[in-house]
C-alpha cells in the first residue's frame, strides 16, 4: 500500500464520534472510491460502529482489540494488519493507544 492518495477530494468537515475518541475525514479517489482516514484515541471502553456498506479496515500504526458483529472473541489487529466487516453489521473496537486507520468503503 502506498504512504500517500494522490487526486483526491477531501471533506472539509471531520467526522467526530465518541467526544472526539474517533476522527475521520472522507476521501474520495478519482475513480469515485470512497474511504476514510481516522485516528481513534486510547480510550477505557470499546467504541462501536454500525455499517452500511461492507468496510475493509486497514491498520495503519497502533494497536487495537477488535470484535465484529456477533462473533464470540475479539481478535487484536496491529500496524499493517486490516479486517473486514460486512455490511449492515457492526464492529466493536478497543485499544490504549493511538490508531491511525484507513477504512475502504467497498
Amino acid at each position: 500500500m502506498p504512504d500517500q492518495f494522490n487526486s483526491v477530494s477531501i471533506r472539509k468537515k471531520a467526522n467526530v464520534h465518541y467526544e472526539g475518541h474517533s476522527i475521520s475525514h472522507v476521501i474520495e479517489l478519482a475513480d469515485g472510491t470512497k474511504k476514510t482516514l481516522g485516528v481513534i484515541l486510547p480510550t477505557n471502553k470499546a467504541l462501536t460502529f454500525k455499517t452500511h456498506v461492507p468496510e475493509h479496515i486497514e491498520i495503519i500504526s497502533g494497536k487495537c482489540t477488535v470484535q465484529i458483529g456477533d462473533e464470540p472473541e475479539a481478535k487484536v489487529y496491529s500496524s499493517g494488519e486490516s479486517f473486514h466487516v460486512p455490511e449492515n453489521s457492526n464492529f466493536k473496537i478497543m485499544t490504549d493507544e493511538v490508531i491511525d486507520y484507513i477504512c475502504h468503503l467497498e
